[in-house]
């Protein structure tokens, strides 16, 4: 293979490394500013979390140079399930943190950076939910349209006894918030592909015949509950907005509606188990974000089952029974109402 020289580089590199370096010069900065910005100031995980899998890139479609696929980037795999389901085969996908992730303690890799700079159009939950999106989009030097999906909704805000407050980004673990979320979706790809507005309002008005026999479904499960057994235990406070809609009552070992608050303290775990034993409640769930030790520790003290993991923050594999949203909802609320019954 020939090899050609930069400059006065003795380098010398193969032609086809030369003219990517030449031609996409930004790329690399955004790359080397993504990677500053992970090693400045991006949080390290604790060892019970769940590290997300590398970037998830899906390209849908081969357009022509005059008809190019919509470069999207949704925030994590929730949200992005949703955004290949309006824009089929108009988009080319890239979701930051992909199934099985955390989005609360996520950390960008230089590809994020790169796939942000590319895109059209960025899809992101807010309310606090992706802390380091901001820093993220920034050092990617990105000219994406920015959607927050969340922003039609209002959310939870849980006020502590400490006076502590906390606004719930958990929005997705309800169907009729779904449903915004996915009209948001369907106005943004419109407004950047208007050529294309009868595919999307199709995709649109499809899923959401979907989500509402999702709801049916929800409810219609949910009574099958005696009231007195109404209670889900998790790590964190991540089915509020499920428990609000369908008469639940929520109890996170964490205290807290993020998953980066740090570990118990001893008397709090004390005061779960007295509170499962005294409620009487037959069974504590573990989430496919979150190590599941400290679930399990809590679950054996109080003589209770542990049940199948729950899809909370993320969707699962491909092959599991979490792979899409309406997969996801099934799964745990079948899950939930067998355990409480």
């Amino acid at each position: 293979m020939r090899r050609y020289c930069i400059e006065k580089s003795t380098d010398c590199l193969p032609k086809d490394v030369v003219r990517i370096l030449t031609s996409n010069r930004h790329l690399l900065l955004a790359n080397l500013l993504a990677t500053l910005v992970c090693i400045n100031g991006c949080s390290g995980e604790g060892s019970d979390r769940v590290v997300s899998k590398s970037t998830e890139v899906v390209s849908l479609s081969d357009h022509s140079v005059n008809d190019r696929p919509i470069h999207v980037v949704a925030t994590y795999s929730i949200l992005g399930d949703w955004v290949r389901t309006v824009g089929g085969d108009r988009i080319k996908l890239t979701i930051l943190v992909g199934p099985q992730g955390d989005a609360h303690t996520y950390e960008p890799t230089p590809q994020d950076s790169v796939a942000l700079n590319e895109a059209d159009i960025l899809f992101e939950n807010g309310l606090g939910f992706e802390v380091w999106l901001d820093r993220l989009f920034e050092a990617s030097d990105s000219s994406a349209k920015r959607v927050v999906v969340t922003d039609s909704i209002q959310p939870r805000e849980l006020v502590f006894s400490d006076s502590r407050t906390e606004i719930d980004p958990h929005v997705w673990h309800l169907p009729e918030n779904a449903k915004l979320m996915v009209e948001s979706i369907m106005l943004a790809l419109e407004s950047v592909d208007p050529d294309h507005t009868a595919e999307y309002r199709s995709r649109h008005q499809a899923y959401v015949a979907k989500l509402n026999q999702l709801d049916d479904w929800i409810s219609q499960q949910a009574s099958s509950i005696p009231n007195g057994r109404r209670k889900i235990v998790t790590t964190h406070d991540t089915f509020g907005y499920l428990a609000d809609a369908y008469d639940f009552e929520v109890i996170s070992v964490l205290g807290s509606v993020s998953s980066e608050s740090s570990d118990p303290s001893a008397s709090q775990v004390a005061a779960v188990i007295e509170q499962i034993n005294n409620l009487k409640i037959p069974a504590i769930f573990a989430e496919n974000i979150l190590n599941p030790k400290l679930t399990q520790k809590i679950a054996e003290e109080a003589g209770v089952k542990i049940v199948p993991t729950l899809f909370t923050d993320a969707l699962g594999p491909a092959d599991s029974q979490g792979h899409d949203y309406i997969a996801m909802m099934r799964y745990n609320v079948k899950t939930i109402t067998e355990s409480l019954r």
